[in-house]
C-alpha cells in the first residue's frame, strides 16, 4: 500500500469516525426513544468492531504510527466512559451496578494518567492480553445493557457480566499499577 499521512491513513480515519460515533451514540441512547436506542446500539456495535479492525488494518498494511497508539486507547475509553455515565444517567445501570460502573472509569482514568506520567519518564506500560480481554467484556457488558430493555429477565445476565467486566478491569488495574511501582517508587534500574 502507498505510503499515506499518519492522519489520513485508513485505520487512523477509522478511530477518528469511532471517536466521531461517540457523541451521535450517547444522543440517541439518551432520547429515550426506542427505535433511536436501537440505532445507537447497531452504531455501538460497529464502534466497538472497528476497534478491532484498526488494528488489525493497521498492522496488515504497515500502517501503525505513534497517532494511532495514542488514539486507539483513547478511543476505547471515550466509548466505554460515555456509555457508562449515559446509561446510569438513564438507570439502565441500577444502583448496585455503579459500583463496577465507577470501577471501569476510576480504573480507565487512573491508568491513563498513569501511561501519562511513565510517558515523561520513558517507560511504557504495553497492553496485556488480558487488558485486551477486558476491553472487549466491557464492550459486551455495554452491548448487552443497551438491549436489556427488550429482553424480559434479561437483567441478570448484564448485571453479572458488567460485574465481571468490572473485577476484570480492577485486576489488570492492579496488574498495571504493580508494573509500574518500581518507576513510581524510584526503585527502578
Amino acid at each position: 500500500m502507498a505510503q499515506t499521512s499518519q492522519i489520513t491513513n485508513i485505520p487512523n480515519l477509522i478511530t477518528f469516525g469511532r471517536i466521531a460515533a461517540i457523541p451521535v451514540i450517547a444522543w440517541f441512547v439518551a432520547t429515550e426513544n426506542w427505535t433511536l436506542r436501537m440505532i445507537a446500539l447497531v452504531l455501538f456495535i460497529i464502534a466497538a468492531a472497528s476497534d478491532w479492525v484498526d488494528g488489525y488494518l493497521a498492522r496488515k498494511w504497515n500502517q501503525t504510527s505513534p497517532l494511532g497508539r495514542m488514539l486507539d486507547p483513547i478511543a476505547d475509553k471515550l466509548l466505554v466512559g460515555v456509555m457508562i455515565v449515559i446509561l446510569a444517567y438513564d438507570r439502565s445501570i441500577s444502583d448496585l451496578d455503579l459500583l463496577p460502573a465507577c470501577a471501569i472509569l476510576f480504573r480507565e482514568i487512573f491508568i491513563s494518567g498513569l501511561r501519562e506520567f511513565l510517558g515523561n519518564t520513558k517507560i511504557v506500560l504495553h497492553v496485556s492480553k488480558l487488558a485486551k480481554w477486558k476491553t472487549t467484556l466491557q464492550l459486551v457488558a455495554l452491548i448487552v445493557l443497551l438491549i436489556e430493555p427488550a429482553l424480559v429477565g434479561f437483567g441478570i445476565y448484564s448485571d453479572l457480566i458488567l460485574w465481571a467486566a468490572g473485577i476484570l478491569t480492577v485486576w489488570t488495574g492492579i496488574e498495571y499499577f504493580r508494573a509500574s511501582w518500581p518507576h513510581l517508587a524510584g526503585d527502578a534500574k
